[in-house]
């Protein structure tokens, strides 16, 4: 990788987007998520016209993030403030969007991307990083569902699963993406289970506000990640964990165990727990071993591990991740993390710089890079 080509282009590549309409701001940003990209792709496979990848990429990247936003001001227009307390009054057109969207004529993978492209307002990366595919691969399978439901009739509304599927995604890409949706995520799913009795659907409002409540507690004043143990407490939503408490536990007692419930649990967990060190890692590690049966999920086998790690101590958290692919979203930040805690300090550097350079957005970039630095700092010179 040639970092001082990648500077020299950068100017030029920033005035290409500036002159084909992009607001200056807005270029800066796309121009640095195609820099991200060329460090990621280029290594095993460098273009021929470098200056040309990278216009191609910085446009894309520009026109994706311009369609989200266009959709994050068309909902902010609908919802005035964060979701109050409560059953909704009615059940809006959206939430039947949704549910259309489902068709039974699509697989319900398919059905989910076409929903959280269509209504979501959910970029084509935004989707392919929730399913751990290929943008190519989703931009050829939201293409297929549309052909796919082009001419049918929508009087056959898709099942209740699929519709929860989409809004947990739609809730996680706003709680910790790039796109502000988790809001309106909670709202839909309040009417939906207001409309339905469903435990499923409860898990999911549960899971939706445990999250939600310790959203002010997640990012510094100048924007930078606090992971979970170093979160001022006092800071989370006492009322939403509240609620989201009492919800999961009336959905527990009817003993129809499923996935959001199970995460809710998790999250229960975390929220009940007054300090960091007093958390219920064993209880947690139980719950993991739920979900791993529910789900077979390899995003939940690495949230075991870590968990393994805080219960029985790095070595078994490692001995957990081993047995992850390597490829996996942020397996390399959990095993960096699992590495420092066991003491290796240059592996788990190297490993924080790596994870960084794979970080699916900017905030998490940034936190893994100061990780690395930090442990640098501590080791010295070498």
């Amino acid at each position: 990788m040639n970092e001082a080509l990648l500077r020299g282009l950068t100017p030029s590549v920033l005035g290409v987007l500036v002159r084909r309409g992009a607001d200056f701001a807005a270029a800066e940003d796309a121009v640095q998520d195609a820099l991200v990209e060329a460090v990621r792709f280029w290594p095993a496979d460098p273009p021929r016209d470098a200056k040309g990848w990278l216009v191609t990429v910085a446009w894309r990247k520009f026109l994706d993030a311009t369609r989200s936003d266009t959709a994050r001001r068309r909902r902010e227009d609908l919802v005035d403030e964060e979701p109050a307390p409560g059953p909704a009054s009615a059940v809006d057109d959206t939430l039947q969007l949704y549910f259309l969207c489902a068709h039974p004529s699509l697989t319900p993978s398919s059905a989910v991307a076409l929903t959280l492209r269509a209504v979501g307002g959910l970029t084509t990366r935004q989707i392919a990083q929730a399913y751990l595919v290929p943008e190519a691969t989703m931009a050829q399978r939201i293409s297929r569902a549309k052909r796919t439901v082009s001419g049918v009739r929508f009087d056959q509304p898709g099942d209740v699963a699929t519709v929860l599927r989409v809004l947990y995604l739609v809730f996680n890409e706003g709680y910790s993406g790039d796109v502000d949706l988790s809001a309106e995520a909670i709202r839909l799913t309040r009417q939906l289970a207001a409309a339905i009795d469903h435990p499923e659907v409860a898990g999911l409002l549960a899971l939706m506000l445990l999250h939600h409540a310790r959203r002010a507690a997640r990012t510094a004043p100048d924007g930078s990640l606090v992971p979970l143990a170093e979160q001022d407490r006092g800071r989370w939503d006492t009322a939403s964990i509240a609620e989201g408490v009492e919800v999961l536990q009336t959905a527990l007692a009817r003993d129809g165990l499923g996935e959001y419930q199970a995460q809710a649990a998790v999250a229960a967990l975390h929220a009940d727990a007054p300090t960091a060190e007093e958390t219920d890692w064993v209880q947690i590690v139980e719950w993991y071993d739920e979900l791993a049966r529910l789900t077979d999920s390899p995003v939940v086998r690495l949230n075991r591990a870590v968990a393994v790690g805080q219960a029985d101590g790095p070595r078994a958290g490692l001995a957990a991740l081993a047995a992850l692919d390597g490829s996996l979203p942020r397996r390399t930040a959990v095993e960096a993390w699992l590495r420092e805690r066991d003491g290796d300090l240059g592996t788990a550097a190297r490993l924080y710089a790596e994870a960084a350079g794979k970080a699916p957005n900017l905030a998490e970039r940034d936190h893994l890079t100061r990780q690395a630095a930090r442990l640098n700092a501590r080791r010295g010179p070498r």
